[in-house]
């Protein structure tokens, strides 16, 4: 890149390189193994996403895929999308998605097989919007699959998607990240404490959780 270059194309350079991080990010925290699931970014008026099949080792600068959020045509980079390109698409087009981070991590994929929902195990609940929904099972990358999310998702950051894994969205790349590491975490936590024989997880209240929801909107430093 050239310091001529425009700031739009700076943008999407940046935020590809965000997005390979990110993606490597998720192998490296054992939320994904080799080429499962897929991390996506709003960048310059396109959506950025990880291709199909490629290990994100591998992935450089010139590895680069944008397709139009309007019509999920590709624009840019010569290797093909992710198969996960109609749910990416759903939720920007239904949501105020910034970034969007799909995993097959093991603790969350195994609470989609067990209940229709997430029991409200702890408060970060409150941080995916309520408790988190199970959607209905479809094959991958479907326009089934991704009706379905959508369906689960509403009103929430959240979703788990049966025998499949989560998706996460934000207003941030970092933000989408943290609240698929917070998901898997909740299921490990309610997995962990309903195996205990005899004894049944105490879950928050609705009250509870929207004690918390308000709490969390002034979380964090303030410039």
């Amino acid at each position: 890149m050239t310091e001529r270059e425009s700031g739009p194309v700076r943008e999407v350079a940046e935020a590809w390189d965000a997005l390979v991080a990110a993606a490597r990010r998720t192998v490296a925290d054992g939320l994904v193994v080799g080429t499962s699931g897929n991390v996506s970014v709003r960048a310059g008026g396109l959506v950025l996403v990880t291709p199909s099949g490629v290990p994100y080792d591998r992935l450089g600068p010139d590895d680069l895929v944008a397709v139009d959020p309007a019509d999920g045509r590709q624009v840019a980079g010569a290797l093909k999308p992710t198969s996960e390109l109609p749910m990416h698409l759903a939720v920007y087009r239904h949501t105020s998605a910034a970034a969007i981070v799909h995993t097959h991590a093991v603790h969350a994929t195994a609470v989609s097989t067990l209940v229709p929902e997430l029991p409200p195990v702890h408060y970060m609940t409150a941080a995916l919007g309520g408790t988190v929904r199970v959607a209905s099972y479809a094959t991958y990358g479907s326009q089934e699959l991704a009706d379905n999310m959508l369906h689960a998702l509403r009103g929430r950051t959240g979703v788990l998607l049966q025998n499949h894994g989560t998706l996460t969205y934000g207003d941030t790349l970092d933000q989408a990240y943290d609240r698929t590491a917070q998901l898997e975490w909740m299921c490990r936590l309610w997995l962990t404490a309903a195996s205990v024989p005899g004894h049944t997880p105490s879950l928050l209240s609705e009250g509870q959780l929207a004690e918390v929801g308000e709490r969390l909107r002034g979380y964090g430093q303030r410039g």
